[in-house]
């Protein structure tokens, strides 16, 4: 691990393995790795298909692949992964990478969850309407998901806590009907199993609002990048649009290297929030139409916005010292800290460079 004043958590995407849901709604045998090998170049000097290179095609319902995982995030400064987490009403997918982490306690890596709450819809394909999976929220879903979590997973002792308080992320805190009772609930809940604290953040993702982490109940709120939520109020967004057409179903593209700048040029919240980045963005293998592209995205482009972070964020106490990386391995939204084919490990030595220059001046 880094052993920086900076706890480095990158986003993990556990979709990389076979579930009776995927082969029904998709095809026997799909994977992400089925949408990432059939991409295409949409227009000239496009980056398309993103291959990887050292860890090739894996299965993470290989002991060994996860391992691989761990080690080379231990290598350049992760210090731990942040899985996606997929409930719906006590039905779990894409569970089974981290059911084996804790049946194995293998391997020896912090990791905390992240609720990804969202109904499960042909979005994919670029049919929003179409429903697979509908999230229903409830009073006894909330008792029963909370008491999971502390039962099966929140116990583990590789699980990310800060002062002794479990970490557990929600992704749309806006589409609760009453985000504020379920977060109370899980917290008298979680008192009664044992844990006298649990540590809640609310993900800025898009769509779901600029949230005041406070006032809706949660301890702090993630920065999550790309930031669309706050990119559609610049000047970016309307001359990109008009230019590729968004509505014509072209794709959107944008430069890194503006985003970057957009990015940094915005204050700091007046409430605690973790930062974020994106090593680069490309959902042109995941969508057939109007697919967002950040492009030209490099390492050192990263590696420049990342010391930046660095320097400027004082975390909140020893143990609220989060800074977000998403992600390790978003391979269809060309979003991946993991080797690929063009850039190598470029990605992740420049990780480590920001993280060791912080460590040396600590």
């Amino acid at each position: 691990m880094s052993n920086s004043p900076i706890r480095t958590i990158a986003i993990h995407l556990p979709q990389f393995h076979p579930t009776p849901e995927n082969d029904k709604w998709w095809g026997k045998g799909f994977t992400e790795w089925t949408n990432v090998s059939k991409a295409k170049p949409l227009f000239k000097d496009h980056y398309q298909p993103h291959i990887p290179s050292d860890l090739g095609f894996y299965d993470l319902r290989l002991a060994q692949s996860r391992a691989d995982q761990a080690e080379m995030a231990k290598n350049y400064g992760i210090d731990g992964f942040c899985y996606y987490h997929y409930w719906f009403n006590g039905k779990r997918i894409l569970h089974e990478p981290v059911d084996r982490i804790l049946e194995s306690k293998e391997p020896d890596f912090p990791f905390m969850l992240c609720w990804a709450n969202e109904n499960w819809t042909r979005r994919w394909d670029g049919l929003d309407q179409e429903v697979l999976m509908e999230q229903k929220y409830a009073d006894s879903d909330d008792i029963d998901h909370i008491k999971w979590l502390c039962e099966t997973v929140f116990s583990d002792k590789r699980y990310i806590k800060v002062d002794g308080a479990p970490v557990f992320a929600v992704y749309k805190a806006m589409l609760f009907p009453a985000i504020k009772k379920t977060l109370k609930t899980w917290r008298l809940e979680a008192a009664k199993l044992g844990f006298e604290k649990i540590y809640l953040i609310g993900v800025q993702s898009s769509g779901s609002g600029y949230i005041q982490p406070e006032e809706l109940g949660f301890d702090a709120a993630m920065e999550f990048q790309p930031d669309w939520t706050q990119l559609q109020k610049t000047d970016l967004w309307t001359r990109f649009k008009y230019k590729f057409g968004l509505n014509k179903g072209q794709p959107v593209v944008f430069e890194y290297q503006e985003i970057v700048e957009k990015m940094l040029a915005r204050p700091e919240p007046p409430f605690k929030q973790y930062p974020c980045i994106t090593p680069s963005w490309d959902n042109s293998a995941r969508k057939k139409h109007n697919a967002i592209i950040l492009n030209n995205s490099t390492p050192s482009i990263y590696g420049k916005w990342l010391k930046s972070i660095l320097k400027r964020f004082k975390p909140f106490s020893k143990q609220e010292n989060f800074l977000f990386i998403n992600a390790w391995n978003e391979w269809a939204e060309g979003n991946h800290l993991e080797p690929d084919k063009k850039w190598g490990l470029g990605y992740l030595e420049e990780t480590k460079k920001a993280l060791d220059e912080i460590k040396n001046l600590s």
